[in-house]
């Protein structure tokens, strides 16, 4: 199938024209619990879940952002339904990560949300991990200096050098990101959709778990924030997007950079 496309459809007919194991990773965002209209569309989870195990490759990931509405009192927990049937399937639950917003939700009588999470599914054993390094080493004036070891009788034994830790640690799994209006994406046409992508988010995710020159699918596309990052970052796409104004919008936002 033609990639570097976004396909105006529902996902289900695009994955359909897919092989299996064609795809390397898969960054999405659902329209989960009916938090957003997204122009009134649906979708059939368990049958998109089902495609997506088809056509990941061995090893692939599939980056699924989602959240929980309350309904009466009571968060759905659709987010954790849908984690099991995805391990129901056949996939690995690789991660259970966090992505934190700059702003919070509001909420009565219990703590302003404030998170979404980012679950990590691989089809067996993840190929590919890139770890993001940018945690200040916080010790690091500790290391790299002349340390005494004790021996077993409890005296002093030869001095050494201890090694001088790296300056920057891998990143812990919770992410946050400011999102709204000039901080998520950095083209106004972007915010003509309801909800969209953190651009680092999407970044972060297609680097840590794909190489250079392989596909990266999203079958919400929306607004395009994966078409686009994939692009910037020498990655090919496939997208399925079922809302013709939605498709309008990411087209704009990519063609330049295709």
């Amino acid at each position: 199938m033609e990639t570097n496309k976004i396909y105006n459809e529902n996902c289900l007919d695009t994955m359909a024209k897919m092989p299996d194991c064609f795809v390397d990773l898969t960054v999405t965002s659902p329209p989960y619990d009916g938090l957003r209209t997204y122009n009134g569309y649906s979708f059939p989870f368990e049958d998109i879940a089902k495609e997506l195990f088809r056509i990941t490759k061995q090893g692939g990931i599939v980056v699924w952002v989602v959240g929980d509405a309350t309904v009466k009192g009571s968060e759905t927990g659709t987010s954790f339904k849908q984690a099991l049937f995805f391990k129901e399937i056949g996939f690995n639950l690789h991660d259970t990560m966090i992505y934190e917003k700059s702003g919070v939700s509001p909420a009565t009588g219990r703590y302003y949300p404030a998170f979404e999470y980012m679950f990590i599914f691989s089809k067996g054993k993840p190929k590919t991990f890139n770890p993001i390094l940018d945690r200040k080493n916080r010790w690091r004036e500790r290391w790299g200096k002349t340390r005494v070891r004790k021996n077993a009788n409890g005296e002093n034994g030869k001095p050494y050098e201890s090694k001088i830790a790296p300056e920057f640690g891998m990143r812990r799994n919770i992410w946050q990101y400011t999102q709204g209006g000039g901080y998520g994406a950095d083209d106004a046409i972007a915010y003509k959709h309801p909800a969209i992508f953190p651009e680092q988010l999407v970044i972060d995710h297609i680097i840590s778990w794909s190489n250079e020159g392989e596909l990266v699918y999203d079958p919400f596309m929306g607004s395009g924030t994966t078409a686009k990052m994939a692009l910037l970052n020498n990655r090919k796409f496939v997208g399925s997007e079922i809302s013709n104004e939605y498709c309008e919008i990411a087209e704009k936002r990519i063609n330049e950079h295709l």
